[in-house]
């Protein structure tokens, strides 16, 4: 039988983690160096969860050091691991290698700066419910579903816990706060879901502002449907 959730996060959940991490990006580890990926994972957990590094370390060696046998593959009870683009020959070592580096960061506190995102999983890791927004509202069916974008930005906010959608005006404000340039706004929608471009004449970083201020204004100051009356 296949494993259940409890168990696959139990022995695979912080290595499963960082395997994600690598979605797009090369497995160019070294031993001198961690890749772009990696970096992007050390960051993003040293900055949101840094006692769960030690977990990936355990998990990325212990699944080097034992991976599963035929039985469990036949079973189904085991972690399949996501191509990475390396031959089969070369993923346990490559696995120890993460291990490795993780281990370094930790003992030798080697804390990637805060920075902007880098990769596809680090986006949406820092952004998580700005990505459900963006890639449940605004993908390419979206002019199919509502008459333009205020009205899906109306229907989120109608539709969603408000407890979410607080937390979304705050991932708004933390990007806009990156004071990025406008190309890499336009980087980040696109990292994040969004398949539409924003409404003219906004560019994406205008068009996140505008949607961050009419998302976090209180409920009051909006007519029927949400929309705003001034």
């Amino acid at each position: 039988m296949a494993l259940t959730p409890l168990e696959h996060d139990r022995r695979y959940g912080e290595l499963d983690q960082v395997v994600r991490a690598y979605a797009g990006q090369p497995a160019d580890d070294t031993e001198e160096r961690p890749s772009a990926a990696l970096t992007a994972y050390l960051r993003h957990t040293w900055h949101t969860r840094p006692w769960a590094l030690a977990v990936a370390e355990t998990q990325l060696r212990e699944y080097a050091r034992n991976p599963p046998g035929r039985l469990k593959v036949r079973l189904g009870e085991f972690y399949a691991l996501p191509d990475v683009g390396l031959p089969d020959g070369e993923i346990l070592d490559w696995l120890t290698l993460l291990a490795d580096h993780i281990r370094r960061s930790v003992e030798e506190g080697l804390v990637p700066p805060p920075a902007a995102p880098a990769t596809h999983w680090e986006w949406n890791a820092r952004f998580p419910e700005l990505a459900q927004f963006l890639g449940g509202w605004f993908s390419q069916d979206m002019p199919d579903e509502f008459a333009d974008h205020d009205a899906a930005v109306d229907d989120y906010r109608t539709t969603t816990d408000p407890h979410l959608v607080a937390r979304l005006v705050g991932e708004l404000r933390e990007l806009l706060a990156l004071h990025l340039e406008e190309s890499d706004y336009a980087v980040a929608v696109a990292e994040l879901g969004m398949e539409v471009e924003p409404p003219t004449p906004y560019t994406p970083g205008g068009w996140l502002a505008l949607t961050a201020a009419r998302l976090g204004a209180p409920r009051a100051e909006y007519g029927p449907g949400g929309r705003d009356t001034s």
